[in-house]
């Protein structure tokens, strides 16, 4: 029996649609695996810079980087190893920095909160808070006058919100209309402090009403989701129509920083952290991906690949070299005119 024109496109569209999820599983899949690695490591002592984890949160990384192209740009803060990963940073650059190893993706100098790998458009995380969102600008700002239609993508958290680097950067972004992605993590705590703590209401998604900057609120654990409103923003800023503020809503299981799950923090992060790890991004997405015909033995197989994978960076880690002491004071500042 023939099958019909749009009967043919539909199933076209299907098929596309479940290998862009399966992607985007299986970024979230190593972000989760990594994280709970770097985790036991920081456990053992074996890394000991400080880590702040991104478990939890792993749709919104591989959601929002799936919408980029390689040559589009991704600023970060202090918990971005999930960025880093979604956005293809190499893996065993970014476990050797935190080990402080010479073959680190910022040699060893940087650790945890200081990530780069311009090679994919990975132009820095940097831990102080919304401090990377100006750079975004401004990367868009350079964009724009090239006319190279690059878009950067700002990614931070709900904290970043309160602070005036944000709103002075959301305002030169709009009134240019430069091409840049806002996407603010709404996890719900700054620190240790929740969100009603610090506001009157929870109304994040009018704070770009006074810039005239289009605010999407999205579910930050549904990747398909965040995939669609970051596709729209990042088409909307290539073509040259300004600015779009994505507030994602999620949760972190673990603690602001390191491998703790944080109970003792306020009276009601332990009931939220039961509700929240119901609706497990990586489940939800596994979920979608079996609902259209993805066998179940193909994700368990990429489980162990990705773990394969993570080891064998660990092991990279483990063997790289250390700085030379003699290196400490390259990078820092120039001494003498033949160094410049």
């Amino acid at each position: 029996m023939a099958v019909s024109r749009s009967a043919k496109e539909d199933l076209r569209r299907v098929a596309i649609e479940t290998t862009l999820l399966r992607k985007m599983y299986i970024s979230m899949v190593r972000i989760r695996l990594v994280e709970e690695r770097v985790g036991e490591l920081v456990e053992s002592g074996e890394i000991r810079c400080p880590c702040h984890l991104y478990i939890g949160q792993e749709a919104i990384a591989a959601g929002v980087c799936a919408a980029v192209a390689t040559e589009d740009y991704v600023w970060g803060g202090h918990r971005s190893h999930g960025h880093y990963i979604a956005k293809g940073g190499s893996l065993p650059g970014m476990i050797a920095e935190l080990y402080g190893k010479t073959t680190g993706c910022a040699r060893g100098r940087g650790g945890s909160m200081h990530l780069l790998a311009p090679e994919v458009g990975i132009l820095g995380t940097v831990p102080l808070v919304a401090a990377t969102i100006p750079l975004s600008v401004g990367a868009a700002l350079a964009s724009k006058l090239r006319d190279d239609r690059r878009v950067s993508v700002a990614f931070f958290g709900d904290g970043a919100l309160e602070e005036g680097h944000f709103h002075e950067s959301m305002n030169l972004a709009a009134l240019y209309r430069l091409p840049v992605v806002f996407v603010c993590e709404n996890n719900f705590y700054a620190s240790h402090m929740s969100l009603l703590e610090r506001r009157a209401a929870d109304r994040l998604e009018k704070t770009g009403d006074c810039h005239a900057v289009p605010t999407t609120r999205v579910d930050g654990n549904a990747v398909e989701d965040i995939y669609r409103s970051a596709s729209a923003a990042v088409d909307q800023a290539r073509r040259g129509d300004g600015p779009t503020l994505l507030v994602c809503d999620t949760y972190r299981w673990r603690g602001h920083v390191g491998p703790a799950f944080d109970m003792d923090v306020g009276v009601k992060r332990n009931d939220e952290l039961k509700e929240w790890m119901l609706h497990d991004p990586i489940a939800r997405a596994r979920t979608g991906l079996i609902a259209r015909g993805v066998p179940q033995e193909e994700l368990d197989r990429v489980k162990n690949d990705v773990a394969a994978e993570v080891e064998h960076a660990v092991q990279f880690a483990r063997a790289s070299p250390l700085p030379d002491e003699n290196e400490r004071f390259e990078f820092v500042f120039v001494t003498s005119k033949k160094q410049r």
